[in-house]
């Protein structure tokens, strides 16, 4: 059977702009982009995204030590991280994946965020998305 696996990815989304401005901004290369928006007319709405992720994990996950490697690589962007977001209209948003084992002998982790992470979070008017799927059919 499956193991668990986990990743967590910070993203900043939002309609008709270019990901290239944002890795020009914040200076770090995305693990992932989506232009989309910045093609589209202003008639039809459609997000972009810039992405920065961890590795997917397997077997013994911690999230809280994922999301705070995470976040010691985006703690110091703070500043950038707000002006893009003001300048460009972007929503700040943390997103933890889990899929998880349907072997009951597979332990379920635990899912929680440090205080140094919900601090910086907080500060960059992030959202906290938690994503749960089961890695077969019961």
């Amino acid at each position: 059977m499956a193991s668990n696996t986990a990743r967590v990815h910070f993203t900043l989304a939002g309609y008709h702009f270019n990901p290239d401005h944002v890795t020009q901004h914040l200076g770090i290369q995305p693990t992932s982009v989506d232009a989309s928006g910045a093609k589209s007319d202003l008639s039809k709405p459609v997000l972009s995204s810039w992405e920065l992720s961890t590795e997917t994990v397997t077997g013994d996950i911690d999230v809280y030590k994922l999301t705070d490697n995470l976040i010691k690589k985006l703690e110091p962007l703070k500043g950038k991280i707000q002006e893009i977001c003001k300048s460009h209209n972007l929503s700040p948003r943390l997103n933890l994946i889990l899929v998880l084992s349907i072997d009951k002998g597979e332990s379920v982790p635990d899912v929680g965020f440090g205080g140094k992470a919900v601090r910086f979070l907080g500060e960059i008017g992030a959202f906290i998305n938690v994503d749960y799927q089961l890695s077969g059919r019961v």
